[in-house]
């Protein structure tokens, strides 16, 4: 009897966790845990995943704005969990969008079809990004791979954008694929950001091109990591990163003067029917994780 409870034991360890989707309310769970929910941001003017949770459960998004937590920040109502959007794309915003903006012109990113394959564990969505006028701009077709892991909660994108129309995205620092994290990342809160060339804190990174970022904070206790990796073969890498040290950070494959001066600005013209394809991957992982390591993995994934 103790031999089949060792037996069942260590075949349960060896499995891998299982990735599910609820279709209805748009959640994603890992072995039976809520790890995210893709919302579709009817109300915030773009699709966001939050919150977004570590193996163990702690939530790793700051919570604001779709709640109020006592002791968050209250900034920028268009850091909203996990995103990707651009601040010029034809002149219009899509990054600081949030409907309550005077700034204008303010587009928005519709969500027009989602679909889950359980095979791969992914979720495909179609995406338009609308101008003013309501018609699009950019076509995006999104694929979000959700990795099994007891430990580390990986999830694959490949972005798609294509022209709807002549298109001109222009060079600033405002986007594009980004994360908030929650309080105890903050760098006065204790957490810490390092990038894959060894530089640490804000003002060392910020405005660096470099393959990855990860931030490191406490959450109740545990000790925890977000790291963004940028693929080579996406267009303009190693990418620019838009990296604060109040929970903010992205990757920005469009700006460059806007980080560094001295270089020309970066216009990127679009025909219409014109594609550009991104790779990222984003991993939650316990702070003694081996992120260089992380990275190679996923260069060497398919």
């Amino acid at each position: 009897m103790q031999v089949i409870v060792v037996l069942f034991l260590l075949v349960a360890a060896a499995s891998p966790a299982q990735v599910t989707y609820n279709a209805v309310d748009h959640t994603v769970n890992i072995d039976g845990k809520p790890f995210t929910t893709f919302d579709y941001g009817v109300e915030a003017a773009k699709p966001f995943l939050a919150p977004v949770r570590s193996a163990s459960g702690k939530v790793v998004t700051r919570r604001f704005p779709m709640e109020k937590v006592e002791g968050e920040s209250r900034d920028h109502l268009h850091h909203r969990g996990l995103w990707f959007s651009y601040d010029d794309v034809n002149g219009v915003k899509f990054w600081e969008n949030d409907p309550s903006y005077k700034k204008s012109p303010l587009g928005r990113i519709v969500v027009v079809d989602s679909s889950w394959n359980d095979k791969s564990k992914s979720l495909s969505a179609k995406m338009e990004w609308r101008g003013p006028d309501g018609k699009p701009l950019l076509i995006e077709d999104r694929v979000m791979r959700f990795h099994p892991d007891p430990r580390l909660r990986i999830v694959d994108f490949t972005v798609t954008l294509t022209a709807a129309t002549d298109v001109t995205i222009g060079d600033t620092k405002e986007g594009a694929f980004a994360i908030r994290l929650a309080e105890p990342f903050t760098e006065r809160r204790g957490g810490k950001m390092v990038d894959s060339d060894g530089r640490t804190g804000m003002k060392n990174v910020w405005g660096k091109r470099s393959n990855w970022v990860d931030y490191t904070g406490e959450i109740e206790g545990e000790r925890l990591g977000v790291a963004i990796f940028d693929h080579p073969t996406n267009p303009h890498s190693p990418t620019y990163w838009h990296a604060r040290d109040y929970g903010l950070f992205s990757l920005n494959p469009f700006g460059q003067n806007a980080f560094d001066p001295s270089a020309p600005e970066n216009i990127q013209k679009l025909a219409p029917g014109s594609k550009m394809t991104f790779r990222w991957r984003v991993v939650v992982h316990p702070a003694d994780a081996d992120v260089a390591a992380l990275y190679r993995a996923f260069l060497a994934s398919k």
